[in-house]
């Protein structure tokens, strides 16, 4: 299946901080880490435990770091269905949310990610998201026989 498919298998997924499982409760990290089980296989790194608040307190750049060890980074305008995205939530900020592009459509494109207080949903990604939005992964290249 691809990951759209699968991500969209996640939908409903009450959130929960650090969890990662389909139906039980996802954070957006563990919803990729779902998606990655499904699609590519044994994930190849847990992260570590993780407060709430971890990227204003470090200002780190842990996911984005650890998405550029195990993902195919392309240029943002180049996003395509299935790809991973992360973002900042301010500015200057480090990268603390991610969502798997599910549909680049007619007028907004579309994202599948864990939403804190919610659940795993597939929302528009309108303005306040695309300005957010600093890097774009597709999987890798084994996941495309999939």
């Amino acid at each position: 299946m691809s990951p759209i498919e699968v991500a969209r298998g996640w939908l409903g997924t009450p959130y929960r901080h650090q969890a990662s499982e389909k139906g039980v409760g996802a954070d957006c990290l563990g919803l990729v880490r779902g998606v990655w089980r499904e699609v590519v296989g044994e994930e190849p790194e847990i992260p570590p435990p993780y407060a709430a608040d971890w990227a204003e307190i470090g200002g780190e750049e842990t996911l984005l770091a650890a998405a550029r060890r195990r993902l195919v980074e392309r240029p943002v305008a180049a996003m395509r269905p299935g790809d991973v995205l992360l973002f900042r939530m301010s500015e200057g900020a480090a990268v603390k949310h991610c969502a798997i592009l599910s549909e680049v459509g007619r007028t907004e494109p579309r994202m599948i990610h864990a939403y804190w207080g919610r659940a795993v949903v597939e929302s528009w990604m309108g303005p306040w998201w695309r300005r957010r939005l600093v890097a774009v992964f597709g999987w890798p290249a084994d996941a495309d026989k999939a």
